[in-house]
């Protein structure tokens, strides 16, 4: 290894050379005319640029194994491979999601890559970025506020305020809000009642963003969002409180893709930013049809493992957006692989083939998933410095036995030159790959229970689907209200294909656990709620804020 590893991400970055924006837009195809500034090296892209173009690009979809502490590099090698094909002379344009502020100061401590296959200004991107996640948050407390005036002031609707499914958000990780009292304070402060509040990129609000063709299209999404019920049970909607209109006006600017670029100059569009594992995990449609309309190949991810990101971006994003991807990446790594075999973190840097082994059933597992979808896969190894080659062959050759392409990664040490070898993988295979051969895990049309059971048993690998009274009650409700036709958004723990985060590898012989679900209308899809799994994270014992510091010229560190 060089001593370029010595240097942290945000080192590697701070020290790259980057373009003018109005450079990158120029590389992209993208006229000035279409380019609001936020500044030298950011800018906003107006919706109109899409009008009379249509998808020239192939659509590459990079996912992972079942994330693990060790690290996986989904990121990381969707910027690497973006900065590869550029290499091999193809225009290549990098679409991911808007890192969030709740894992910045958690856990991750940032979400823009890594090593020399990175986003830039990698601060900016980490933290307020242009501002659209607030724009998010001010939406949808915007739309709280409105409810509980409403009730203060007469009631109207007869809204119950028992009956009121929003919350508040906050794009911070605070578990201290997960369940609060408003409305204390005597009748000038409103009526009493329980709420709570989820991260910001949670919210139905950021779903709405991110499936939004248009602001027609927004409005009317944000109009349908089902805010609760009256004293009759009646459904409630933004669009009975008039608020609609108001929160896409709050979103007029964060509905168009944020224009930045890799450290190679490769440009890319980075804009909305749902989790995977209570949300549908994925970036906006506009980013991703922007991209598909101005250049070769775009390079795309979907948050955590294929058993979430990916299966919401195929039945929920692509059912939406009328696209498919070309090519799948899975991205794996020898380290993760082990630990998926029951090795523990502090171990990884030994040899140990037969965890390795044992751990390569999740990587199998995830595999069958997206064959199940009729797409062509390639997995991925992100290399790091203590992979042995016993290891790596293992790998290779477990591939090479299930007929799948395999490439070694080394696009953090490398950035676009180390990931060469799978960039012309997946272009093979994106050219060969037919469109028409693409299938949905389901039909629209079929009953509710057996939408989530597809997906519990065919993803996930359950046995059987284990629901609790209230999921079996709020079926009945959803069908005979006449939502029972729309696509499903798991929420569930991204540490486990199974609903127990402790069950690693390949869990076999488990039921999965639906304990609710609820209509996110204006998003278009019902959320099943399984396991323990939380809207609003905790902070870690150590939570990445506190390495986390600004000097006096203004210079950030500590973001990774």
């Amino acid at each position: 290894m060089t001593q370029t590893t010595h240097k942290s991400d945000i080192e590697i970055a701070q020290e790259a050379k980057l373009l003018h924006i109005s450079e990158i837009a120029q590389k992209a195809g993208i006229d000035e005319d279409f380019i609001d500034y936020y500044g030298k090296f950011k800018a906003k892209i107006d919706l109109s640029v899409l009008k009379d173009k249509s998808q020239r690009a192939k659509l590459i979809l990079v996912t992972a194994i079942t994330p693990t502490p060790a690290g996986e590099g989904k990121s990381t090698t969707t910027i690497g491979l973006g900065q590869a094909l550029n290499k091999l002379g193809k225009l290549s344009i990098v679409a991911l999601r808007e890192p969030s502020l709740g894992p910045c100061f958690g856990v991750k401590g940032g979400a823009t890559g890594g090593g020399y296959a990175q986003v830039v200004p990698m601060e900016d991107i980490n933290l307020h970025f242009t501002g659209d996640i607030h724009a998010v948050g001010a939406a949808h407390n915007l739309l709280a506020a409105m409810i509980d005036n409403h009730i203060k002031h007469g009631n109207e609707l007869g809204i119950d305020p028992t009956k009121v499914y929003w919350n508040r958000s906050l794009d911070i990780n605070d578990r201290a809000l997960r369940k609060i009292i408003v409305g204390l304070g005597g009748h000038i402060n409103g009526m009493p009642r329980e709420s709570s509040f989820m991260i910001t990129v949670a919210s139905e609000v950021m779903a709405i963003l991110c499936l939004s063709e248009n602001i027609s299209d927004l409005k009317a999404r944000l109009g349908k969002i089902i805010v609760g019920r009256t004293y009759t049970g009646e459904i409630v909607t933004a669009k009975d409180l008039n608020a609609h209109g108001a929160m896409a006006a709050l979103l007029k600017e964060a509905l168009k893709p944020n224009l930045v670029q890799t450290l190679e100059n490769t440009p890319a569009i980075i804009h909305g930013g749902p989790f995977a594992n209570i949300a549908h995990g994925c970036n906006s449609i506009l980013a991703t049809k922007i991209a598909l309309s101005h250049c070769d190949y775009v390079v795309t991810e979907a948050g955590f493992g294929a058993d979430l990101g990916a299966e919401k971006f195929f039945n929920i994003k692509c059912r939406i957006a009328g696209f498919t991807p070309d090519c799948v990446v899975i991205v794996a790594t020898a380290r993760a692989l082990k630990m998926h075999g029951g090795v523990h973190k502090s171990e990884l840097k030994y040899e140990n083939l037969e965890a390795l082994a044992k751990g390569l059933e999740n990587l199998e597992k995830h595999i069958e998933n997206i064959e199940r979808f009729k797409l062509p896969v390639v997995v991925a190894i992100n290399r790091f410095h203590n992979d042995t080659e016993a290891e790596l062959s293992m790998i290779k050759n477990f591939c090479d036995k299930k007929a799948i392409a395999f490439s070694l990664s080394e696009v953090w040490e490398k950035g676009g030159e180390g990931g060469l070898d799978l960039a012309q993988k997946v272009m093979d295979l994106a050219n060969e790959h037919k469109r028409s051969d693409f299938r949905f895990l389901y039909d629209l049309d079929e009953p509710l229970s057996t939408k989530i059971e597809k997906i519990a048993t065919e993803i996930y690998g359950a046995d059987s689907v284990v629901y609790s009274k209230d999921a079996l009650k709020k079926i009945d409700t959803i069908n005979s209200e006449g939502f029972g036709n729309l696509p499903i958004c798991m929420a569930k723990t991204q540490n486990s294909i199974s609903d127990d985060p402790t069950l690693l590898g390949r869990p076999k012989g488990f039921r999965l656990h639906v304990r609710d679900l609820a209509v996110s209308a204006g998003a278009g899809f019902i959320v099943v709620y399984t396991g323990d799994i939380m809207t609003m994270p905790g902070l870690p014992k150590k939570p990445a804020a506190v390495d986390i510091d600004i000097d006096d010229d203004g210079k950030i560190s500590g973001l990774f």
